[in-house]
């Protein structure tokens, strides 16, 4: 069961003036920057805007980092054509202050302006632009929620070819199939009003723009998985993407890849970006914050 801080916070989210809908993409991703960038970093880290190989990043570091951190190349989500860097900055820093190192939030190009594989192409370029900084992956994960997540997953399996691979992956409701085979779009369509199969419906051409919804580097579930490296998987139990998350640990499980799966009760889309406001929230990032370190050690 929740937790009576979940729900409070669930209540009062409820109790808030609905805004008119917004009347373009560029209204609700100004409406989204708006709303989100103003919320505080983590005490203690600083967060940079800048270029890496002409792509826009957010960077987040703790004061005191240390030359051995973990660095975490973390994509957003948005179903690829909604959300910004600049709207993760808070998140990030939070991310970065409880794994004690870095996180690089990619400011990648949205659909449909930008459909595959522009996405994809700006965070791999931002992934090999600072694992030749370091001279090394070993200490680099790559992490996403929602579409991001399935872009990260996209990017292992980039890497896993060019190299350099990731030292590990974690993967937040990943939408991994768009061609939205998943048989929770139907279960669990009166519990998720965050990321229904409307909204993947509305989402997944603008990306695609007419290209196949089953290759790999758009729908990771389809892919080789052999030989990447340890991934951590989270999602909630109401989730239209459940089904997504259980379908490629077992992809990913039978090519012989350290998969950990955990299902979290009762918990929406992307629970995890309203640390450390509940419990719930708290378990799932301290979770991938001992994931990143012991896969970075």
């Amino acid at each position: 069961m929740a937790s009576d801080e979940f729900h409070a916070l669930q209540a009062a989210m409820a109790a808030r003036p609905v805004p008119p809908p917004a009347a373009s993409l560029v209204e609700q991703r100004a409406r989204i920057d708006a709303a989100m960038s103003g919320m505080p970093l983590a005490e203690g880290v600083t967060a940079t805007a800048g270029e890496l190989d002409g792509v826009s990043v957010i960077t987040c570091a703790v004061d005191d980092l240390a030359d051995d951190a973990p660095t975490m190349v973390y994509l957003h989500g948005g179903g690829f054509r909604l959300a910004s860097a600049l709207a993760y900055r808070a998140y990030g820093s939070q991310l970065a202050k409880v794994i004690g190192g870095t996180v690089v939030l990619v400011d990648y190009r949205l659909a449909p302006e930008h459909p595959y594989p522009a996405a994809l192409d700006d965070c791999v370029t931002v992934w090999k632009a600072i694992a030749s900084q370091r001279g090394t992956s070993s200490r680099m994960v790559v992490a996403g929620d929602s579409a991001g997540g399935g872009l990260a997953a996209s990017l292992v399996l980039r890497m896993i070819v060019d190299g350099p691979a990731p030292a590990a992956v974690v993967c937040c409701s990943p939408w991994v199939d768009l061609t939205m085979s998943g048989a929770t779009y139907v279960t669990n369509e009166a519990t998720d009003k965050l990321f229904p199969r409307s909204s993947a419906a509305e989402a997944a051409p603008l990306y695609l723009a007419g290209h196949d919804a089953t290759d790999p580097f758009v729908s990771p579930m389809f892919g080789s998985w052999d030989g990447a490296p340890p991934m951590l998987i989270q999602v909630g139990s109401i989730e239209s993407l459940l089904d997504d998350s259980r379908k490629l640990t077992e992809v990913a499980t039978a090519a012989g890849v350290d998969v950990t799966l955990r299902i979290y009760d009762e918990m929406p889309h992307i629970w995890q970006m309203s640390y450390p406001a509940f419990p719930e929230a708290v378990e799932a990032v301290e979770e991938m914050a001992a994931f990143v370190r012991r896969h970075t050690a």
